[in-house]
């Protein structure tokens, strides 16, 4: 498998990584959420994907800039609809 080095492409790697981590862990991001804590409640969900897009991804992209992005635009902000007083 070659390296990914198109910004685009990894954006949506990023995007599916972390659409996966949420899906597979409904549960943990709503309690996440709710008490304000997703960061540790999916601390090793998050940590294997960061691990599995830099395999994937040229360090060329600034990686962690991209993936930490698609954190929030898919974890945080897809859950803005769960009740918590972060919002």
């Amino acid at each position: 498998m070659s390296t990914i080095d198109n910004p685009d492409l990894a954006k949506r790697l990023a995007r599916a990584i972390l659409s996966d981590v949420a899906m597979y862990n409904p549960e943990k991001v709503e309690s996440g959420i709710k008490n304000d804590n997703i960061f540790d409640v999916l601390k090793e969900e998050l940590e294997e994907g960061r691990q599995h897009f830099y395999s994937r991804v040229s360090s060329d992209l600034n990686p962690d800039s991209i993936y930490d992005i698609a954190v929030v635009d898919v974890l945080i902000k897809r859950a803005g609809k769960i009740e918590s007083s972060i919002w």
